[in-house]
């Protein structure tokens, strides 16, 4: 959830502009408001955070619509003896983050939400620790250091303050060189964020992530969708593609070293633009099986995704209530479209072979998540321009 508030923000930050002539920024901003309100009555303490609700081996024995859940509601908490760092580092970012983006809208809450932000990464830098609550559903597997530098450079551009970017170069030698960047692990974006500083890793990153280089390591289908695994591949191609969009702006506007270069290979500004629109395209709809993987969009898309409340019908027409059991038996087994159409939603996507089974069991390639669709926001506004 923090991630998804800190990828909203940065697109709005990155495209405000584009976003705003679209119309949606008052849309954006309410989405972003609603996490931060969370995050903000979260944080009960300078070294308290809530972050998670829910047993999740419970919750997932169920399949009730959310006003019929049952499943024991138990709430986590880190502090100073049972600490997180990752989730308390990326809030921070988030909190960071939409700081800048209230900063001209609503500058007091830009000021409570900055404060937060730096509470909590004090907290996260001085009591480390690997948050495991949810596992094996949402573990850490990268490590906090990428979260620490993550948070580190969003508080950096938020206050302005050297101390924060001082702590980024101090700690450089904690940010190697990867090839994929999603919620778990964030090193390739606080590269391309801070890229005068990153540059050799940033130019890694896309070397190993576009087609046709020397250096490349990420799979593609034979459609030419980025596959890196099964579960949400879609957050990969997603998240390459914006940051892709962002480090191709960024070239665009450099005085020198404007390219990247990959071995043989010489990346320019555009090959990365039109690496992020084709990753785009595919997702919405020009791909070998013509579907497009966001619910509602195109003339084909996927009619049972693997969403608990999509899937049973609205308390509104089925008054009764639906248990655990019958959950699963009445409608998670149907071979019915969803009831709800969960619009906008994007799925996890094709195979490694561009297959796509649209069955709701099959939740590594029909779950949609917000972390998901929050870059996707930034990376639509900016083509919505050309390069």
């Amino acid at each position: 959830m923090a991630f998804t508030i800190t990828m909203l923000c940065w697109g709005a930050i990155e495209y405000g502009r584009l976003i705003d002539a679209a119309g949606e920024m008052g849309n954006l901003r309410d989405a972003i408001r609603w996490g931060t309100d969370y995050f903000l009555r979260a944080n009960t303490g300078s070294s308290e955070l809530w972050v998670q609700v829910g047993d999740p081996y419970k919750d997932h024995n169920c399949w009730q619509r959310p006003e019929d859940m049952e499943s024991p509601r138990k709430s986590y908490l880190i502090n100073q003896t049972s600490p997180g760092t990752e989730v308390a580092a990326e809030t921070s970012a988030a909190l960071a983050s939409a700081s800048i983006v209230f900063q001209s809208s609503d500058p007091s809450y830009s000021t409570k939400l900055l404060q937060s932000a730096i509470r909590l990464f004090q907290f996260a830098d001085r009591f480390r620790g690997t948050f495991s609550g949810g596992c094996p559903f949402y573990c850490s597997v990268s490590g906090y250091q990428d979260e620490l530098l993550w948070a580190a450079s969003w508080l950096y551009k938020s206050t302005g303050s050297s101390m924060y970017l001082s702590y980024v170069i101090d700690h450089a030698d904690k940010s190697g060189i990867v090839s994929e960047f999603s919620w778990e692990n964030k090193h390739a974006g606080v590269q391309v964020f801070l890229s005068t500083r990153y540059k050799d890793e940033a130019d890694f990153f896309f070397c190993a992530t576009l087609p046709n280089t020397s250096e490349t390591q990420v799979d593609r289908t034979p459609g030419g969708f980025i596959y890196v695994r099964s579960g949400a591949n879609t957050q990969y191609s997603i998240g390459a593609s914006f940051l892709a969009a962002v480090y191709a702006d960024s070239l665009a506007k450099a005085q020198v070293s404007n390219t990247v270069s990959c071995g043989r290979t010489l990346l320019h500004p555009r090959d990365l633009f039109n690496f992020a629109k084709g990753q785009a395209d595919y997702i919405l709809g020009d791909n070998p099986r013509r579907i497009s993987y966001m619910v509602g969009f195109g003339s084909s898309f996927p009619q049972q995704p693997h969403h608990r409340g999509a899937s049973i019908e609205s308390v509104a027409k089925l008054h009764a209530r639906v248990s655990c059991g019958e959950g699963f038996y009445t409608w998670y087994s149907s071979k019915s479209p969803n009831p709800n159409e969960l619009t906008g939603a994007i799925v996890g996507g094709p195979d490694r072979d561009d297959s796509f089974v649209d069955v709701r069991s099959n939740s590594a390639q029909l779950e949609p998540t917000t972390y998901v669709n929050a870059p996707f926001v930034g990376l639509l506004a900016r083509l919505t321009a050309q390069i």
